[in-house]
């Protein structure tokens, strides 16, 4: 790539990122953020929650591995929480129980990441490199993707009068700004879109859970907490000061019941999600917290192509916003972080449209099938987790991983979160591990016996061998 001037808009994850890669390469950088700096704690996020954890996983960590700025990535791990599993919470005969689902065979976990400190190691990253500047409070109004030029709108929060536009122009833009992407629409404008935005019928509230009185984690640190109740799930992540960010996940419906009836709420979650009311959340927190905290909706967008011309490509929510039921949303944006600058290094600076119109075919299939992938998910843990048929088939998955290693076995969750496996590969290989295994419980079945069982998963694993 020849040095050229680009513009990033969005300085979240993502943007910072992203950045972070084009300043490596020599470019003038020039990152631009419609809020205020996020590295200040009264910056008022998009969603209007203080939502701080992620779970990083290894697509994210490799994405920032290749940043060839490790010690970044060392600062960035060193305060995060390993999570090694699924703990299953639930009651039975009246006892409350836990129960351990490790994530993978091999000892592989992912790390409960407190949002605000990646965003300032990354921003505070950047801010020392000497072809980087940052421009907050700047609204992106405008952009031709022919003349290569952009207009900001240039805004003083203490302000009433009408912000000043700018006009910026670059070479290069890159549109990290979120699910309601101001690159995206306007880049919309110059090449045909298919473009998809849905909701599902899903709202989602936080809780806090605060640590002990002796200052320590209520619950298991190591563990992603999961209360499932089929329709509608309560889920915990830890966080460095011994709290954990919660979630209730829950049909708009049964939202729409308790709001008219907030005397039914404490209830509710002894009925659903027994043990949190008082023992984990003082019921006159869990109310308060409730009513005040907002009810927000799940959204998922797919958009294709991912650029235009040779002037913009869009990474991360812009392009591909999914449901956080697999953990995948940052981790999804920081690789493509990685692969568009993989495939622009592969090309000559004289043919970035070429390279650009490459990325798009490749990523464009691997982000509909996380998007599909995490929207499959939430089915697994709001209820599958409970199901011995689920659990029959990531124990054989895991055993066959381990005693069959050569053939690359894995659980379809392993290759998301501990692999850099392309998602619709992913997709194409549970598909067929479910095909083998479909033959090996047919011969279960159908033969009565071990025996036929093993010669169907023996055909089945020729079969698999031939089609790696």
């Amino acid at each position: 790539m020849s040095k050229d001037k680009i513009v990033v808009v969005g300085a979240g994850p993502v943007g910072a990122l992203a950045a972070i890669y084009a300043a490596e390469r020599g470019h003038e950088v020039e990152v631009y953020e419609l809020r205020s700096d996020l590295r200040d704690e009264s910056t008022v996020p998009l969603n209007f929650t203080k939502s701080i954890n992620l779970a990083l996983s290894e697509r994210g960590i490799n994405a920032m591995r290749h940043a060839n700025r490790p010690a970044l990535l060392e600062s960035v791990l060193d305060e995060t929480i390993p999570m090694h599993g699924r703990m299953i919470h639930g009651e039975r005969g009246g006892e409350l129980f836990e129960e351990s689902q490790q994530y993978d065979i091999h000892g592989r976990f992912i790390r409960a990441a407190d949002r605000g400190m990646l965003n300032k190691r990354l921003l505070d990253e950047l801010e020392s490199l000497p072809n980087v500047k940052l421009f907050f409070n700047h609204k992106l109004t405008g952009a031709d993707f022919k003349r290569n030029q952009a207009w900001f709108e240039a805004r003083d929060p203490a302000s009433t009068s009408r912000a000043p536009e700018i006009q910026v122009p670059f070479d290069l833009m890159l549109g990290c700004d979120g699910a309601h992407s101001a690159v995206r629409y306007h880049m919309m404008k110059y090449t045909r879109t298919d473009y998809t935005q849905s909701y599902i019928d899903t709202l989602w509230c936080e809780f806090h859970m605060p640590p002990t009185s002796d200052n320590t984690f209520a619950i298991s640190p190591n563990h992603l907490h999961i209360w499932p109740a089929h329709e509608f799930m309560f889920i915990a992540i830890p966080s460095s000061d011994r709290s954990f960010t919660c979630t209730l996940f829950m049909p708009s419906s049964h939202f729409t019941t308790l709001d008219a009836t907030p005397s039914s709420l404490i209830p509710f979650f002894n009925t659903h999600f027994p043990g949190i009311a008082d023992r984990l959340i003082p019921s006159s927190s869990l109310t308060s917290q409730y009513a005040t905290n907002p009810h927000l909706p799940l959204i998922s967008i797919t958009a294709s192509p991912h650029h235009a011309l040779s002037s913009v490509a869009i990474l991360g929510d812009a392009a591909n916003a999914m449901v956080p039921f697999y953990g995948q949303g940052m981790n999804a944006g920081l690789e493509s972080v990685r692969l568009l600058f993989s495939t622009l290094d592969s090309h000559p600076s004289s043919d970035r449209a070429e390279a650009l119109a490459a990325y798009s075919a490749m990523r464009v299939p691997q982000a509909k099938a996380i998007c599909e992938l995490a929207m499959n998910n939430y089915q697994e843990m709001r209820s599958d987790v409970r199901s011995p048929v689920y659990r029959l088939r990531k124990s054989i998955e895991e055993k066959l991983s381990v005693w069959f290693p050569r053939l690359g076995w894995a659980t379809q969750y392993s290759r998301v979160s501990f692999e850099n496996v392309p998602y619709d590969e992913v997709v194409r290989r549970a598909r067929r591990q479910g095909q083998v295994l479909g033959w090996w419980l047919a011969g279960l079945v159908g033969a009565g016996g071990m025996g036929a069982a093993w010669v169907g998963v023996g055909i089945g694993l020729r079969w698999w061998r031939s089609r790696r």
